[in-house]
């Protein structure tokens, strides 16, 4: 028996290497394959919030934030962004305080983070939640595209095909050319919008690049005045409007969207 094994042993072992061999190779390059796609999404999906927050809804911000309790998220950014800032420190500090000091500082910067968060402190931690579990549907409204992903599939009522933006039901990241006008709705906004009158400002976008932008299918923002933090620009302007899908008015061609912000 001991032969026989022996034999066995001799005549397979080559062959025995070169699979385990050719299963670690395929194995490297799967993952190899998967930080390629990974990287590659974070190359076509920038961080907005790079840019200016040209508007906020400060109650719908905070609604959000604390209903979600993105506390633990924010304890989690902030300790980090508060680690690699205080990193230099607590090296200066090995002959005074100490790293115990160190620590103890971060705690209390953490602490103090979190009881004065603001619309403007946590609105980059809901996108980027919002965006890590795939719930935000990005679309462009020049190319009259919107972008295939899991959240499509998740909030997208009806034939994914041919989309309809008025059946997405989550939040929607609009890519558009906004102009300021005086074309408010007809009667207040829905629900935990903002009213119409003289403290919102209303601002279009039309679908597509139309000769006329007030002419055909359009989306239509109104924001609390309040809420702009830059000056309204002259004419138009590109910006990206988080928020939710509201009513289509078929008969004006306008689709309302309730925006908690707006980038530029």
């Amino acid at each position: 028996m001991g032969v026989t094994s022996e034999a066995w042993w001799a005549v397979w072992w080559p062959w025995m290497l070169l699979w385990a061999f050719t299963g670690a190779g395929l194995a490297t390059l799967l993952a190899l394959t998967l930080l390629r796609l990974v990287r590659a999404r974070r190359a076509v999906t920038p961080d907005i919030t790079d840019g200016i927050c040209f508007y906020l809804h400060d109650k719908m911000v905070m609604d959000h934030y604390q209903m979600r309790s993105y506390t633990a998220a924010l304890r989690k950014e902030v300790e980090q962004r508060t680690s690699d800032s205080k990193d230099g420190t607590v090296r200066a500090k090995v002959f005074g305080v100490g790293a115990d000091g160190g620590r103890k500082e971060n705690t209390e910067v953490v602490s103090r983070y979190l009881e004065v968060a603001e619309p403007i402190s946590v609105i980059g931690l809901i996108m980027k939640v919002l965006e890590e579990k795939r719930v935000i549907v990005h679309v462009d409204l020049p190319s009259r595209s919107v972008t295939r992903s899991t959240a499509l599939l998740r909030t997208a009522s009806g034939p994914q095909d041919t989309v309809r933006l008025r059946d997405v039901e989550g939040f929607v990241l609009i890519r558009g050319r906004f102009r300021a006008t005086d074309d408010g709705p007809a009667q207040d906004a829905p629900a935990g919008g903002v009213p119409a009158g003289g403290d919102s400002t209303v601002f279009l976008a039309p679908y597509g690049d139309p000769a006329d932008p007030a002419q055909g299918p359009r989306i239509r923002v109104t924001c609390a005045t309040e809420g702009l933090r830059n000056q309204v620009p002259q004419g138009t302007f590109s910006a990206r409007c988080l928020g939710k899908v509201q009513e289509w008015d078929a008969a004006e061609g306008v689709l309302e969207v309730q925006a908690m912000a707006i980038f530029r």
